[in-house]
């Protein structure tokens, strides 16, 4: 147990690790909090956007089945992938070609910077990354580009935590360690996939080679030309591939799924669902359904089943943050470590509009760093963690509708009634609230006509003032 007290934060020097929006996101609102004297972020990539810095090659690496949290994580790209000129590696992302937010551009941007007014309502990845740079402009001089974090150890010193953390420099090779008082951990978490272990996959996959593969490796839906394809999930990445995908393919496209897919978002595709993969078959190069039903042939099966929490360059701290990948342990209300809340994990929330969430999570750790609002006890945190496991179950970091709405105009109103300094993080009107109740059947519209509306009116939704948004949601924070 570290000896702090939530009142006794020394902490002057700290490390971000990752440039993508939850770094930069706690990279101003630290600075804003002028309580800190060195920041450094570390990005392994070449350039800031974490998760829609997009890379047209993909891995070469392929875990079928993956169910592991301590899967190696994907080499770098490098040359002569990369042009010879450059000389800095590229990871891989889970963007592919042909993607827009599914969230309405006013509640994905951040609350001091807006999207340019010509956007589209729901931006492209390209304008997404375009946007992200803008955001990071005033901060690229504390980024250190490809630069890999590669261990994180914590050290005790006079009762204070000290992390050390060694560094790899990838254009160089050189390593070095550095030593901060504060650790954020913005690594995101589209990384490490997810393949579940369903009967016979394995053998299905060392007599096919290449048949199965992962959402995080799809780019564009010109490899499905003519085929019999399945793909597996229906949650917002594997609803957009299945429509690129079934354009091109052997009709119909099989969606294999747990819930129902809304009928809207069927009609779009044109696919026909199916139940969960119970078994494959290696000698059919097929599938056999839950229910009985068998399909043979197929020649592509897409997994787009999602991530597992993975934290490789953390694997020293005890007890283990990871265990089978689906939650991120002892982190109190999912963002401060618990026994040594110097570290935190912005960004854990799932289903949520990530951008304004991590404004959130930033305003509460620059003033909790800053010893401007108070944290519980260790013993009291750990009492929130258990209560909350037995609570929400095994989806512990899958956030109700609306819950994203609540914690952002809560985080607000605690700031604000504290009257402490710094960055003000951003607040949802009931305007911003009724988008959020609505972006998904916006989404579907936008999809119908095409990609080319630039805002909710366009696509036939118009607040009203008077609509009631009172009902409100369960209160996660």
């Amino acid at each position: 147990m570290g000896s702090q007290t939530p009142a006794q934060f020394e902490i002057r020097n700290i490390a971000i690790i990752g440039a993508g929006p939850c770094g930069l996101a706690a990279a101003r609102y630290l600075i804003a909090q002028e309580a800190f004297n060195q920041i450094a972020i570390f990005e392994q990539q070449d350039e800031v956007g974490g998760v829609w810095y997009y890379s047209r090659e993909t891995s070469h690496a392929r875990h079928v089945p993956q169910t592991s949290a301590f899967c190696p994580p994907d080499p770098p790209l490098r040359p002569p992938l990369r042009p010879p000129q450059d000389k800095a590696p590229k990871f891989p992302s889970p963007m592919y070609e042909v993607l827009h937010t599914n969230i309405p551009r006013s509640l994905m941007q951040f609350s001091d910077l807006a999207f340019p007014a010509d956007s589209l309502i729901f931006p492209s990845r390209e304008h997404v990354q375009e946007y992200l740079v803008s955001y990071a402009k005033d901060i690229r001089h504390l980024i250190r580009f490809s630069s890999q974090v590669q261990d994180v150890r914590l050290r005790q010193v006079d009762g204070k935590d000290q992390w050390d953390i060694d560094v790899l420099d990838l254009k160089t090779g050189e390593a070095t360690t550095c030593t901060y008082d504060a650790v954020c951990v913005a690594s995101g978490h589209y990384s490490t996939i997810y393949i579940p272990d369903v009967e016979n996959l394995s053998a299905f996959h060392e007599a096919h080679p290449g048949v199965v593969m992962h959402s995080k490796y799809y780019r564009d839906a010109a490899g499905f030309t003519n085929k019999k394809v399945v793909v597996v999930g229906n949650s917002a990445s594997g609803l957009d591939i299945s429509n690129q995908i079934s354009r091109v393919c052997r009709k119909p496209l099989l969606l294999s799924v747990r819930t129902a897919t809304p009928p809207g978002y069927l009609d779009l595709i044109g696919a026909e669902e199916v139940p969960v993969i119970e078994e494959f078959l290696a000698n059919e190069r097929g599938v056999r359904f839950q229910g009985g039903r068998v399909e043979k042939d197929i020649d592509a099966v897409v997994f787009a089943t999602g991530y597992l929490y993975s934290f490789p360059f953390l694997t020293s701290l005890k007890p283990p943050l990871v265990t089978d990948g689906r939650r991120v342990h002892r982190a109190y209300k999912e963002l401060f470590h618990s026994d040594h809340p110097t570290i935190v994990f912005p960004g854990l929330p799932v289903k949520v509009v990530p951008f304004a969430i991590a404004e959130s999570q930033a305003a509460l750790v620059s003033r909790t760093w800053a010893n401007k609002l108070p944290l519980p006890s260790a013993e009291e945190m750990e009492q929130w963690e258990k209560e909350e496991t037995e609570r929400r179950g095994p989806a512990f970091h899958v956030w109700p509708k609306g819950g994203d709405g609540e914690f952002i105009n809560s985080v607000y109103e605690r700031i604000a009634a504290s009257g402490t300094s710094g960055k003000t993080p951003p607040r949802w009107d009931q305007e911003l609230l009724w988008e959020r109740q609505i972006y998904f059947d916006a989404k579907l519209k936008f999809e119908l006509q095409g990609c080319k509306a630039h805002s909710l009116q366009e696509l036939g939704f118009q607040y009203q003032t008077e609509q009631d948004n009172s009902s409100a949601p369960e209160v996660l924070i």
